[in-house]
């Protein structure tokens, strides 16, 4: 299956809590549109990994995305060495995907900082014809993605592009809602987590009111990039007038 997005995370949610409005965006212009969570979330202090599985696939269906998969690495211990990036390359080149979103590359969970490294690392080396990995018996080609966009996740960073969501903004936070071990829940009897307080997905309702205010829409996506986009020309560039 080629995808023209492949979203990669460390964990289960991270990507509904960072990028669902616009992997929905993107889903909904017609185009493929993929996840891998790179770990079950197992460490997580509410639910199970096996829950979480399940509560990806409904969010999976809620975002309209065309395959979901879990790399099942080891949540909390997972590395960027060669095993690890070996892995990904895989998933790469299988995919072959025009753009990946990544963790980011420094953030509150070492998890992400590693995986937006590992990503990234990844990426350029699915490039390289050297390189030799095996999908289902068959030697697998180059593809190196034409751009890696880290997600914003917790810590607060200065995006290097901003995506509208408006349109896709509600729909994200059903998706966000179907992680129902790890959000507030006044009913459960499950620790309180950091993500589990009441005010948490207010919070992240804010962030993107926030983002959203700097390009004047009511909800937006940042994102960061290490190579810095490129236009054709400053017309590209030109807001809508508004009414």
């Amino acid at each position: 299956m080629k995808l023209h997005i492949l979203a990669i995370a460390a964990h289960p949610d991270d990507i509904e809590l960072s990028c669902a409005g616009t992997l929905i965006k993107h889903a909904r212009m017609g185009q493929a549109v993929g996840i891998v969570d790179l770990t079950k979330g197992e460490l997580g202090t509410r639910g199970t990994g096996e829950l979480r599985l399940l509560e990806a696939a409904a969010s999976a269906a809620t975002m309209g995305v065309a395959v979901r998969e879990n790399a099942h690495m080891a949540d909390g211990f997972f590395l960027n060495d060669k095993e690890h990036q070996l892995q990904l390359v895989t998933y790469i080149r299988r995919f072959r995907p025009d753009i990946v979103i990544a963790n980011a590359l420094t953030d509150r969970h070492p998890d992400h900082g590693r995986a937006g490294r590992l990503i990234a690392d990844a990426c350029f080396l699915a490039g390289l014809q050297k390189v030799v990995t095996v999908y289902e018996g068959r030697q697998q080609d180059a593809w190196r993605p034409g751009r890696v966009f880290h997600m914003i996740q917790d810590r607060a960073h200065r995006p290097d592009i901003i995506i509208d969501i408006s349109s896709s903004f509600d729909t994200k936070m059903q998706a966000i809602r179907c992680y129902k071990s790890q959000f507030h829940d006044p009913a459960s009897s499950e620790p309180i987590t950091y993500i589990a307080t009441e005010g948490f997905l207010k919070n992240i309702e804010n962030r993107d009111a926030i983002t959203g205010k700097a390009i004047g829409v009511n909800y937006a996506e940042g994102f960061t990039c290490e190579n810095t986009p490129g236009i054709d020309n400053l017309d590209q560039l030109l807001l809508p007038t508004l009414a």
